[in-house]
């Protein structure tokens, strides 16, 4: 249908609210490529197109003339009949449209496009303002056409966005299967067929792809198999090869190729982005704000996709000679400048202030600056106020009751005064502010480095560089609330708080901020970060956080099931990532690294990008961590912290299929680390798999085991529950270890029950088959047994209870006094399961009707709740103590990964293509899961014996042997200990395995790995075992007893 619409005039200050959909992106060991300077002598190393050479020749439609309208139009009797001919002969020669326009279009289409544009004409005509403004679109499954005017150079940003439409309509929404490749030209008339004009059309026309070969492999290149057909019979033999070659470089990475020709005889110059398709959704229209801020238009333009999956965009680029007088750079260092700032771009097609860019009020680092600053006001802006203070002196901050009833508390004091939307509305009302402030940032983060040239570098600030100071006072007499105050005063500590980050690094495809963390409040973080990480993506955010320099955690991903849940991710994401980072502090108390975690919120309309935001994520932060070496690839970053950086991570959540990418990712890279950046790697690239060596589940087993001993109890008499299934890592080695009496299991698929034991063999058929209770054989279970699924409804026991509904059922039978349980052990499950509102439902008259658990799921249970169970009488072991077999072992793997030189790694750790694991791997997972078990012992001894002395609750004995053992480990790093070389060798002698010092040399090790990593092995090890012996509060010559045998022993 074609539309007639009148523009409106301009919205000022207001954003862009059509922002699309991001689909996939994925970054690459080379994220972008810049065309290589070629010695021609034209002065600027692009290569020259001779001007009969360039573009595209549309095959003649021999039945065009054939196809002349008149009689159709005639009869529609919509055009007086004298000003038929010239309408038509306008519309067929002189609009610049194509002969496959008028070849695939079927006439009835075509008088309906001409009879529009001519009631266009008169409506235009007819305006008292005389502008010539026109509007006209029709749209289809297969192919779209669109035509408007505008101002050649000007982002129209009140007009149609017919470019965001069609980008979101077909561009972002091809697939492999269904793609849409785009013409547009602009016409040199106006509606009235004269020439020069202001205003001028421009058509866009959108055609389905029809692949040669749809389904290619991913690396070929060859156009004649994975072109559209179109695209071959139009495009001239040098278009060919300039796709040819830019598809090649492209093919072997996914971050932007851009290349630059100049045409021979001409002022226009040709750019060609060549990328993976998908992974940039809205560039297309972005780039016409691009460069429209430098004063610059485009002649054709053109989208093409090959089968391979690569987007190429070509656009003719020249100066728009309506905006002379405004005093643009040169075309020249425009487009260098537009080039260089496509990488930026890429990270961000479509960022939350582009309107302000588009309207030429901010440029495009301006504007992602503010966008990035958003996010971190959205995450960081004080809300609690003195309410929250006065709540803090209340209450014992050293008592985890009392911290984890504040972090509840806080969650609530955060109220929605400071929305993301409040937030962004405050800062696009002060476009001069964010100016000013981006200044203050580019003047310390962008600089040139020795042998770097200012080609590479993005211009200089466009606003003056003012002190903080003045800054401050300019803000205070800017805004015009306190609201707003504390909005823009927020980039202030952005600014100071910024160590590195890589927004000035030509090619990236993610943008990293490695902040100094110091600016978080005391009194709502009580215990201090060591080092943050913000990465912040086009389908992303997220974190990365430690407690000490030497630190190892996982990388989570979280996502949300709707909007709703994404706001409330969005504004608890932080104190997740520091409550997490905070427990592995804790839990981490026998190896030598602290705690750390990362988080990463996909954004609402971007849940099924986890993999992409992944890669994302960890590209960028190696952008901090890795010196530039290429100079317009990766220059040198502004380095305030001034220290090498090592970070040790982990699977997680959704992640736990994404770590062989980043161990790859790391050696293409050049790291030196790569080995040891990721635990939980599969074994051919030297990983020890968590799950396929029980590695959790065997500290898990050894304080259930120690309950029985110390109690004398025959494990096969004991009745257990267990929450998590035989399909996951932790349920299903807790099965195949255990010789308890089975008498209930909840999983993901429902729950199973039989009062009478359930049965063993089958239990251990579904556990190495990793599959849930809903694959269990019915006929394995006895007369009293059933099993409920979540899908059930209506369900009757063989008590005669109906189950009204069994997702309910499921998700509470954990709370049911079923008389059939004495061991619980949560081996998965959602957090807070059982927290201070339904833990009532486990203690009947005072007592607790299930007498032991041991948490092997994180977080099961709440603090609060545990110290109710135990004052009712339960024997219970929290996570932080029962589940750290997994970071013990990734901790060793570690270790190996340092230790090994690259050769002796493959050789010693890294399982051959035929499965089998080299003998000393073999030998070192058996060590590994031996220094488990003894560190589960040590302590658990620990725990019962405190426990039996003072009665205090062992879940905070648990607490409070962490705190002692790190904060002694962090002191005895410090002191002069560390200094006696004899004292250091006898106790890495002791600390590390024997079967690495035999391999490897402890001298060998030494040299190897890093010292601050090795004092780390120290101080943790005389820390854990001191504590382990002599308890968290020892007398106060204890030490000195301890140390004294140890120096007697070397």
């Amino acid at each position: 249908m074609a539309s007639l619409e009148v523009p409106t005039s301009p919205t000022i200050n207001k954003l862009v609210k059509d922002v699309v959909a991001a689909p996939d992106r994925r970054p690459s060991p080379q994220p972008a490529h810049f065309s290589v300077p070629y010695k021609n002598g034209n002065g600027n190393g692009h290569r020259v197109l001779r001007s009969a050479t360039v573009g595209y020749i549309a095959p003649e439609f021999k039945g065009k003339k054939a196809q002349m309208l008149q009689g159709k139009i005639e009869e529609a009797a919509w055009i007086p009949g004298p000003l038929i001919d010239e309408q038509i002969n306008w519309f067929y020669n002189e609009l610049g449209i194509d002969d496959v326009y008028f070849q695939l279009e079927n006439v009835d289409a075509i008088v309906s496009h001409v009879t529009s544009l001519y009631a266009a004409k008169i409506a235009a005509f007819a305006r008292s303002d005389k502008k010539e403004a026109i509007r006209l679109d029709m749209e289809a499954v297969d192919h779209a056409i669109y035509i408007d005017t505008s101002e050649p150079g000007v982002s129209n940003i009140s007009g149609p966005r017919y470019e965001h439409r069609l980008e979101k309509k077909y561009l972002d929404a091809s697939t492999d299967s269904q793609s849409y490749r785009v013409e547009t030209f602009r016409s040199p008339t106006n509606l009235s067929g004269t020439t020069p004009s202001k205003m001028t059309m421009r058509c866009y026309f959108v055609y389905q792809c029809m692949f040669v070969d749809p389904n290619p492999g991913p690396t070929e290149t060859r156009l004649e198999f994975i072109a559209d057909r179109m695209f071959l019979a139009k495009a001239t033999k040098n278009t060919k090869q300039i796709y040819r070659e830019i598809i090649e470089l492209a093919v072997s990475r996914t971050g932007p190729v851009i290349e630059v020709f100049d045409i021979e005889g001409s002022k226009e110059k040709r750019l060609v982005v060549a990328f993976r398709r998908r992974t940039a959704a809205g560039l297309f229209s972005a780039l016409s704000d691009l460069y429209h801020y430098y004063g610059v238009t485009s002649s054709r333009k053109y989208v093409e996709q090959f089968s391979n999956g690569i987007t190429v965009i070509c656009l003719y680029l020249k100066p728009a000679k309506n905006l002379e007088s405004k005093n643009f750079p040169p075309l020249a260092a425009s487009i260098h400048q537009i080039t260089k700032e496509i990488s930026l771009l890429y990270c961000i097609p479509q960022n939350k202030f582009q309107a302000l860019f588009a309207a030429g009020r901010l440029s495009l680092q301006e504007t992602i600056y503010g966008h990035c600053l958003g996010i971190f006001v959205q995450h960081f802006l004080n809300r609690l106020g003195s309410d929250y203070a006065s709540l803090v002196s209340a209450l014992d901050k050293d008592s985890s009751a009392h911290v984890e009833i504040l972090s509840k508390i806080k969650r609530r004091l955060r109220t929605e005064t400071f929305t993301a939307g409040y937030i962004l509305e405050i800062i696009e009302s002060y476009p001069e502010l964010v100016r000013i402030l981006y200044a203050q940032f580019a003047h310390t983060h962008l600089t040139l480095g020795p042998g770097y040239t200012e080609d590479w570098v993005a211009p200089t600030p466009s606003a003056e560089v003012l002190s903080d100071t003045q800054i401050g006072d300019l803000i205070t007499r800017t805004v015009n609330n306190e609201h707003e105050e504390m909005v823009m005063n927020a980039f202030r500590i952005f600014n100071n708080s910024l160590l590195k980050t890589n927004f000035y690094t030509p090619t990236k495809v993610a943008l990293s901020f490695r902040l100094r963390p110091d600016f978080l409040p005391e009194i709502e973080y009580p215990q201090p970060l060591y080092g943050m990480f913000l990465v912040i993506s086009s389908e992303s955010r997220g974190f990365h956080l430690r407690f000490r320099d030497i630190a190892r955690g996982g990388i989570r991903i979280v996502k949300s099931r709707n909007k709703e849940a994404y706001s409330i991710n969005a504004r608890s994401m932080f104190d997740e990532n520091y409550g997490l980072a905070n427990t592995q502090q804790r839990k981490n108390k026998d190896i030598p690294e602290g705690g750390s975690k990362g988080v990463i919120l996909l954004d609402a309309a971007h849940q099924n990008k986890g993999s992409v935001a992944f890669e994302k994520y960890i590209d960028s932060i190696m952008d901090l961590l890795l010196p530039a070496e290429t100079p317009g690839i990766k220059n040198p970053i502004v380095d305030r912290y001034g220290k090498q950086e090592i970070l040790f991570m982990g699977p997680d959540e959704n992640t736990a299929d994404l770590v062989d990418w980043a161990t790859e990712h790391a050696r293409k890279r050049g790291a030196p680390w790569w080995k040891s950046f990721f635990t939980g790697k599969s074994p051919k690239l030297g990983g020890i798999p968590h799950d396929a060596y029980g590695m959790t589940t065997l500290s898990v087993r050894e304080f259930v085991k120690g309950i029985y001993r110390k109690l004398e109890l025959d494990p096969s008499k004991v009745r257990k529950m267990q929450t998590g299934g035989p399909d996951g890592d932790l349920g299903s080695n807790e099965i195949l270890l255990s010789n308890e009496k089975y008498t209930s299991i909840v999983d993901g698929s429902g729950v199973l029950v039989d009062p009478n034991g359930i049965d063993q063999n089958e239990l251990v058929r579904l556990a190495k088959s990793r599959v849930m209770v809903s694959h269990f054989n019915m006929r394995k279970l006895s007369k009293d047994g059933y099993r409920v699924l979540v899908d059930e409804n209506n369900v009757k026991l063989p008590s005669g209870e109906v189950v009204n509904n069994g997702t309910q059922f499921r998700n509470t039978f954990h709370l049911r006094d079923t008389g059939l349980t004495d061991s619980f052990v949560p081996c998965g499950g959602r957090p807070e399961s059982i927290d201070l509102s339904n833990v009532g439902k486990l203690i009947k008259r005072g007592k607790t009707t299930i007498p032991y658990i041991v948490e092997g799921a994180n977080l099961f249970i709440t603090q609060d709740a545990k110290l109710r169970l135990e004052a009712a009488g339960c024997i219970l072991f929290k996570d932080a103590s029962a589940n750290k077999g997994g970071v013990t072992s990734s901790s060793l793997e570690v270790l190996a990964s340092l230790s090994f030189d690259d050769e002796g790694f493959v050789q010693n750790m890294c399982v051959g293509a035929d499965g089998n694991p080299p003998e000393f791997y073999k030998a070192y997972v058996k060590a590994v899961q031996e220094k488990i078990k003894s560190n589960a012992r040590l302590e658990f001894e620990a725990i019962w014996r405190e426990h039996k002395e003072t009665k205090i609750p062992r879940s905070t004995l648990s607490d409070t042997l962490s705190v002692a053992i790190t904060k002694l480990d962090e002191e005895l790093q410090k002191t002069d200990l560390w200094k006696n070389e004899k004292l250091r060798r006898s106790v890495l002698a002791d600390a590390l395995p024997k079967l690495l010092i035999d391999k490897i040399g402890l001298d060998l090790i030494i040299e190897r790995v890093p010292d601050n990593y090795l004092r780390a092995i120290f101080g943790s090890y005389l820390a854990s075992r001191f504590v382990y012996e002599f308890g968290s509060q020892p007398s106060q010559f204890a030490f000195f007893d301890f140390m004294s045998k140890r120096m007697a022993s070397v």
